[in-house]
């Protein structure tokens, strides 16, 4: 078993699993009866795709994400599969693009209408040709656009340009072929430069997929690995499967050496498979169990133990598939970090699962909403094909700022004419936010503020407080509000007396530095 601490130092140590209302859970949902190791669900902040039963081929619902309820028993369904749908994705840059694999051994690309669906879909936008068997696996690149890769069970690796004219598309750019046996698992690294495989023969692989080339290969002979996945840019790979014993196990692994795992640890004697979910932005791991109801969860470290358990997430109610909501479609008001949709097929519903860190305030908590991907892709597919790596566009959580919407074209930007050197060097490096590259200006201004002046049209894109315009926001009509305010301004008044004292720290820092070189001189 893996240490677990008796006290420990951590913001996420006190996370806890809420289940939705039944009113906001959807019910009457015919999930599929494939045994197929998928999720069966993806979702998105405006749309929920999920799985079904159908006679006579495959199909998958979408249903808009505030329509929570009953469904109708004739709702539309997207289908034009001739064999059960095995995995479906959303592009993560549209949110109104699906694609989907099939038994019939074709990929599918779909467009959504942006309203509620009145008739049946059938006829996608594009087709992709190439494999010979049926195709399990689906990802969608991570940071470049109109890149998907596909897994069939002709054991090999396809990867699609999907930027072309052409409706039907038979000719990938690149097919990997490093595979004996079915593809269990893909997942990429944060920039798509990697890509790691379970397959069938126990093996994990790190693959460059541009060149084609296995860089990892290893295996243990007490670990079967099912599930793998990269831990953002912590240069680690985490794995679940079954021991010799056939006890459930998660494993963890150096990406740069996959002989001997770092830490493995063995959780339970079921039978259901382990998905791994790690999300970057908090350096949580989630653990989902299929065919039982519970949610395991984890904070990682780059040194020992790596696995720090935080706690697990209980129900009675067993889970076939789950989906997983991006971070821009989260409740920040709530805290909540991570939302997950379960499966259940035994009551035809659909789930919700709140991870919710607890808060007393109601203000913005920006400790536990750093910056995360944005839905812009990075990339264009044809910079990507010619060897060009890109981290992905961050935004902020802030709600209700369209400057935090326009962050990813910051960096190519020059800086603000106010801005100090310290400042400069930080956006350049990309670590910088729009709040903090607002901060110095607001400070410069701080006393005009006050007499909020009307005369100020050059200034109003910096004077946003916790994702508003203090110039153009109307005043509080409650006391309530009054009260939100105030916490509001208390909270901006505490962030930029933090930013005042790293300034003059920094400040500090670069005279020493400055004196050391001409002693030295």
């Amino acid at each position: 078993m893996s240490w677990h601490p008796q006290y420990r130092s951590s913001k996420f140590r006190h996370v806890y699993g809420k289940a939705a209302s039944k009113d906001k859970c959807y019910d009457c949902v015919p999930i599929t009866h494939n045994i197929n190791d998928n999720h069966f669900c993806a979702v998105n902040p405006s749309f929920i795709a999920v799985v079904t039963e159908c006679v006579g081929g495959g199909a998958f619902l979408v249903i808009p994400i505030k329509q929570t309820g009953k469904l109708d028993p004739h709702y539309p369904k997207v289908c034009g599969h001739k064999g059960n749908v095995l995995d479906i994705k959303w592009n993560p840059f549209n949110d109104f693009v699906i694609a989907s694999c099939s038994e019939d051994a074709t990929v599918k690309i779909w467009d959504i209408p942006n309203q509620l669906l009145k008739r049946n879909i059938t006829t996608p936008k594009k087709e992709l040709l190439g494999h010979a068997r049926r195709v399990g696996l689906i990802e969608w690149h991570p940071t470049a656009d109109d890149i998907l890769f596909s897994s069939g069970y002709d054991y090999k690796i396809m990867i699609w340009n999907l930027g072309v004219v052409d409706a039907v598309i038979s000719n990938p750019v690149k097919i990997l072929d490093a595979h004996k046996d079915v593809v269990l698992s893909m997942s990429f690294n944060t920039d798509g430069s990697l890509l790691a495989t379970a397959c069938r023969d126990r093996k994990i692989r790190v693959i460059d997929p541009r060149a084609g080339t296995v860089l990892q290969e290893g295996s243990y002979k007490s670990h079967r690995v099912n599930k793998v996945s990269f831990l953002g840019n912590m240069k680690m790979l985490f794995s679940t499967g079954t021991s010799r014993w056939n006890n459930r196990q998660i494993a963890l692994w150096d990406q740069n050496d996959l002989s001997v795992p770092l830490l493995e640890e063995d959780l339970d004697g079921s039978s259901g498979l382990l998905f791994p979910v790690y999300d970057s932005d908090t350096h949580m791991l989630y653990v989902v169990g299929k065919g039982d109801g519970n949610i395991r969860y984890y904070e990682i470290s780059p040194e020992k133990p790596y696995l720090n358990y935080l706690m697990e997430y209980h129900s009675h109610l067993p889970q076939k598939g789950i989906g997983m909501m991006p971070k821009r479609g989260l409740d920040v008001a709530a805290c909540e970090i991570f939302r997950f949709y379960k499966l259940i097929p035994t009551k035809s519903l659909i789930e919700p699962i709140s991870m919710i860190v607890p808060r007393r305030s109601e203000s913005y908590q920006a400790d536990i909403y750093p910056l995360t991907a944005a839905a812009q892709p990075a990339l264009t597919a044809e910079e990507w094909l010619a060897g060009i790596n890109k981290g992905p566009l961050l935004v902020s959580l802030r709600p209700g700022s369209e400057a935090v919407k326009s962050l990813p074209q910051f960096p190519d930007q020059e800086p603000l004419t106010e801005a100090t050197d310290l400042s400069q060097q930080q956006e350049a490096q990309g670590r910088i936010s729009v709040e903090d590259k607002q901060k110095p200006r607001e400070i410069e201004h701080g006393r005009k503020r006050l007499k909020v002046e009307e005369s100020l049209p050059e200034n109003q894109q910096t004077c946003l407080s916790n994702g508003f315009d203090i110039f153009q926001c109307p005043p509080p009509k409650t006391e309530s509000e009054l009260l939100q305010m105030y916490y509001r301004q208390q909270e901006e008044i505490r962030r930029l007396r933090e930013l005042v004292i790293q300034r003059d720290i920094q400040i500090k820092q670069l005279s020493l530095e400055l004196r050391n070189l001409c002693t030295d001189t």
